[in-house]
Parts: C-alpha cells; sequence; structure tokens
C-alpha cells in the first residue's frame, strides 16, 4: 500500500517519507478500512515534531483520524461490516501505524458508521475533536440550563464543543480573536461571542452570565486563558481542560478559593464507558441532520508534510485532511 511515514522526529519535511508499505491484514477482533481520509490534528504534528511520546515504535505512519470503507474483517468480527462506510479514533494510538496510508487495520470497535450524507473529509473530523468535545462537555453531568464557556470556540474542539453545549441545552459563551471566528463560532451555535482580547472581557462575560459567572468551562489552553477564566468561573463551578501551553499561575490557590471542579483529559485515556456514551451522542446527533463540520483543506498523500505543516502554522479554521485516493464507492 501507498503510505507516509517516519523514522526518525523533526521537521515534516526532512522526516515524513512516502512510499510503499506492506499492506495490513485484520487481526482477531479487528476490521482492515480502505481509507478515503484521515484527519490531521494538532496531537499528530506534535508527535511528529516535537516527540511527545518519543519513538514509541522504530516506523511511525501518522495521523489517528481517518474515515473509508471497512474491506475486510478479522476472527470474531461480524462480516456484516463488510462494505461499510466508517470514521474511525484513536487510529495512531497504541499502534505504529496510523491513518496517513491506503489501509489501517485496527480494533473493530474503534470504528463507527458513517452516514451516507456526510463525505469521508468530514468523517474524519469526528475523531479527536468530537469525541474531545463531547468528554469535555458533558463529563461532569447534562448542561440543560447551564451557562458553558467554550475557549477558543472557533477551533477544531472548540467548534464542536459549542454545538454539544448547545445540543445539550445550554447557553454558550464562545471566545475568539476576530469578527471571522466570531461568525464561525455563531454558526455553530454559540448564543455569544467574546473577543478574548477585548480589555474588558471578562467583563462581557459575567454580563452575559447575569453576574454570576459561568457553570462550566471547556479550555482550550489553561494557562494561556487563566487570567480571563480564572475570574468568570462560578462558586463551584467545573472547568474541562485538554491542553495547556504551561503551568497556570496560582492555579491551585485560585480554583480551591471558587470551590472548583478541575478535569484534565486526554482522548486516549478516555474509559471506554465514556467513549461508547460519545459515539452513541455522536450517532444520534448526527442523524438529526444539523452538525456542522468544517474541513480546512484537503492535500494528497503525497503532500502530507504541507498537511502537517498548514496544521502547525495555527491558521487553518476546521480540520486538515490527506486524501489517500480510493475512489468513493
Amino acid at each position: 500500500m501507498k503510505a507516509v511515514w517516519y523514522d526518525e522526529l523533526g521537521p515534516a519535511r526532512d522526516v515524513l517519507h512516502t512510499g510503499e508499505l506492506e499492506t495490513p491484514e485484520a487481526g482477531p477482533g479487528e476490521v482492515r478500512v480502505a481509507l478515503h481520509a484521515s484527519g490531521v490534528n494538532p496531537a499528530d504534528v506534535k508527535r511528529r515534531g516535537l516527540g511527545t511520546y518519543g519513538m514509541e515504535y522504530p516506523r511511525i505512519v501518522p495521523n489517528s483520524d481517518g474515515a473509508g470503507v471497512v474491506d475486510q474483517v478479522g476472527d470474531g468480527v461480524s462480516p456484516e461490516l463488510l462494505g461499510k462506510r466508517v470514521w474511525l479514533f484513536n487510529g495512531q494510538r497504541g499502534r505504529a501505524f496510523g491513518t496517513a496510508a491506503e489501509y489501517i487495520a485496527l480494533d473493530s470497535w474503534l470504528v463507527a458508521s458513517l452516514p451516507d450524507d456526510l463525505s469521508f473529509a468530514e468523517g474524519a473530523c469526528l475523531g479527536i475533536p468530537c469525541m474531545t468535545a463531547h468528554r469535555n462537555v458533558f463529563a461532569d453531568g447534562p448542561v440543560e440550563g447551564k451557562t458553558v464557556l467554550v475557549t477558543g470556540g472557533a477551533g477544531a474542539v472548540g467548534h464542536y464543543a459549542v454545538q454539544w453545549a448547545r445540543w445539550g441545552g445550554a447557553n454558550v459563551i464562545a471566545t475568539v480573536s476576530s469578527d471571522n471566528k466570531a461568525a464561525h463560532a455563531t454558526a455553530g451555535g454559540a448564543h455569544h461571542t467574546v473577543n478574548y482580547r477585548d480589555p474588558d472581557a471578562a467583563d462581557q462575560i459575567l454580563a452575559l452570565s447575569n453576574g454570576e459567572g459561568v457553570d462550566r468551562i471547556v479550555e482550550v489552553d489553561l494557562a494561556a486563558n487563566f487570567e480571563l477564566t480564572g475570574r468568570v468561573l462560578k462558586q463551584g463551578g467545573f472547568v474541562s481542560v485538554y491542553y495547556s501551553s504551561g503551568d497556570a499561575q496560582n492555579l491551585f490557590m485560585r480554583m480551591t478559593l471558587r470551590n472548583a471542579v478541575v478535569r484534565f483529559m486526554v482522548l486516549h485515556s478516555v474509559p471506554r464507558e465514556a467513549i461508547d456514551a460519545a459515539r452513541a451522542d455522536i450517532a444520534a446527533w448526527l442523524a438529526g441532520g444539523n452538525a456542522r463540520h468544517t474541513v480546512a483543506a484537503t492535500f494528497g498523500l503525497d503532500h502530507c508534510a504541507e498537511a502537517h505543516e498548514f496544521v502547525e502554522s495555527d491558521s487553518k479554521l476546521g480540520t486538515v485532511v490527506v486524501e489517500p485516493g480510493h475512489a468513493s464507492p
């Protein structure tokens, strides 16, 4: 099969190679997916460029999310899955070969049905961004009637978090950095947007929450945003963090004074029951027909390095997708 891989850590153009690798076979409990789209997330480029986990394997095919068609099933897997359109997640977690290839073999529970009205590129958006957002919004219970602040509400995870919070019945406030991103967050369902660069951003958020502060915060960067979010969290509120660029100063003391619950999460270690709940909600949500998926750009497999660089540029709006080149059925 045609694939992209790296044998050492470093800049995308220096370490990513394209060529032929052995096509995987589906083992017991696994399916093989003929990939039509591979989602590129910040975690993928950090793993390759910064060595987040080091070189876990001598050779790594990057990218964890994707979408395609099941073309082989292993022992113990229902043959009814053959020919089914699916999206998948955690494709490069716990295995050497991810989704930047024509095929991937992985545990059958890591794939889910892709509705016919979604493209493969849209399906490749659903893994890390959508499931991370679901966990951050709902990990501490229902949000109906609550005020939820989503920082970075135009980002890949943030845009899904806005949609999940709105779907769950919350009053949704999103922080953004521009009018364009405000429009994007509003299109996703945010009731209100606040430019976090405004000197009075905290006052705006407090006013939008009747002066009480927000019940929950979905946090894109705890260290960078703590001066703002530390002011607007309600007493007894919840903060769910999926990234931080450093250590937030005086985090422990300030959150203690607010009797806050601070949760940190990363998708690959989320409990199985939470993953199953997310999959069920995603299926119901997609069936409703109102979900929005933003593909920032698409690249061919030969241009995977450019796709990684685009993610690293921090100029994208949505998910960057690499397309291995299978003809759609």
